[in-house]
């Protein structure tokens, strides 16, 4: 079931690249987040209501809260960062380079959260940094 999530997350990402740069045409890069942040923000919520899951909050550990604060400013530098690439550079450009999240991640992960990083990891952390130069060059 994950590479299901996994595989909706790609197409849903994909959307939010092609949307983004219609959005964003003629608006602040800054103000395009903040608006899609708060409709992100809407929806979280809600999802949190539906599945009745808001009491869970008093469980949530002081280390949970810190990480958990920490990647939302990381998502929120990305978003920043990446509307703003969205509103200066073509989307077949800025989007390639941006999936270089993933060769980041899996080298971050191998390091701080000591997963196994394998041949296959390296072979297609290095197909995915090769194709990036293809891309946008």
């Amino acid at each position: 079931m994950w590479f299901v999530f996994a595989l909706l997350s790609a197409v849903f990402a994909a959307l939010t690249s092609i949307l983004g740069k219609v959005g964003i045409e003629g608006v602040n890069s800054n103000l395009a987040t903040a608006i899609r942040t708060a409709v992100v923000l809407v929806m979280a919520w809600l999802m949190v209501f539906i599945t009745n899951q808001q009491t869970g909050i008093a469980d949530i550990s002081k280390k949970s809260w810190i990480f958990l604060t920490l990647s939302g400013l990381a998502t929120g530098a990305s978003w920043l960062c990446y509307f703003k690439a969205l509103q200066m550079g073509d989307v077949t450009r800025v989007v390639p380079i941006d999936k270089l999240s993933v060769v980041i991640t899996l080298i971050l992960a191998f390091v701080f959260l000591h997963e196994e990083f394998t041949a296959k990891s390296l072979i297609g952390c290095v197909l995915i940094a090769a194709g990036t130069l293809v891309m946008v060059l």
